[in-house]
C-alpha cells in the first residue's frame, strides 16, 4: 500500500507541474504576441514591413481661417455656379477662380471665403474628395499666415467671355498689303494642289474646278465727301 500510495502522489505533482508548464508557456506566447502587435498605425508602407505611426505635431490646427482653396474644379463650374452651390453651407463673403490672363479660361482651382470660420471647415470635411462632374475636389484650409495679401485681387471683376467668332471675322477681313495678299494666295495655291495629288494618288477621276481669282490685293475703298 505505501508503494502505491507514493506513485499515486508522484502521478498527480507531475500533473501539477505539468499544467504549471503549459500555463507558464501559453502566458508567455501571449506576452510575446502582444509585444509584437503595433500601436494603432496611422498607414501600412506599400511595399510591406511593419506600421509606421507618422509624428505628432505640437502645432494645433488654425480653426480660425475662413479661406478653402479648392482644387480640381470641372469645366463649367464657374464663378456663379460655386456661389450658388457653396452658399448652402453659410454665408460667402469672397469667391475667386484663377483664370489664364490671355485666353480668361480657368485654371480648374480657386479659392473661397466664408463668413464663419466653423463653416469653412465643416466644408472642408465635407466636400474634400467629392466626385463632382467626374472630378475629385481637393478642398483644403488654408492658415492665416499663409493668405497672400493679393490672393483676393480683381475678385470684383466678372468674367467676360470673349466672342471668338468676331475676332476670326475681324482677322479675316482685316485689310491686307500686296505682300501679305500674295502670301494668302500662294498658301491657297499650295493646298490645292496637295489636294489635286492626294485625289489622283487614290485613283479618282475627277476635274477639280480652277482657283478663279487675282494675285493683286483688293483696292481700298474710296469714300467720297460731299462738297
Amino acid at each position: 500500500m505505501g508503494a502505491k500510495a507514493k506513485t499515486a502522489s508522484n502521478k498527480k505533482t507531475l500533473k501539477r507541474v505539468t499544467a504549471s508548464a503549459s500555463k507558464s508557456k501559453t502566458k508567455s506566447s501571449d506576452l510575446v504576441v502582444a509585444a509584437q502587435k503595433p500601436e494603432t498605425a496611422d498607414f501600412l508602407p506599400l511595399e510591406g514591413g511593419p506600421a509606421r505611426k507618422l509624428p505628432k505635431s505640437g502645432k494645433p490646427l488654425d480653426t480660425s481661417s475662413a479661406v478653402l482653396y479648392i482644387g480640381r474644379i470641372p469645366h463649367g463650374f464657374y464663378e456663379k455656379e460655386m456661389e450658388e452651390f457653396f452658399k448652402q453651407f453659410g454665408s460667402i463673403k469672397r469667391l475667386r477662380i484663377a483664370r489664364n490672363k490671355k485666353t480668361g479660361k480657368s485654371k480648374h482651382f480657386g479659392f473661397i471665403e466664408f463668413e464663419s470660420p466653423e463653416v469653412a471647415k465643416i466644408v472642408a470635411d465635407c466636400m474634400h474628395n467629392y466626385l463632382l462632374f467626374e472630378h475629385l475636389l481637393q478642398v483644403h484650409i488654408i492658415p492665416t499666415e499663409k493668405v497672400h495679401p493679393k490672393l483676393w485681387y480683381g475678385v470684383t471683376h466678372r468674367y467676360k467671355p470673349l466672342n471668338w467668332t468676331q475676332i476670326e471675322r475681324n482677322h479675316h477681313n482685316k485689310e491686307r498689303t500686296l505682300e501679305e495678299h500674295r502670301k494668302l494666295v500662294e498658301g491657297i495655291m499650295k493646298r490645292d494642289k496637295k489636294r489635286r495629288l492626294k485625289i489622283e494618288a487614290a485613283g479618282i477621276d475627277y476635274e477639280c474646278p480652277e482657283i478663279v481669282g487675282s494675285v493683286q490685293a483688293v483696292p481700298k475703298k474710296i469714300k467720297f465727301t460731299e462738297d
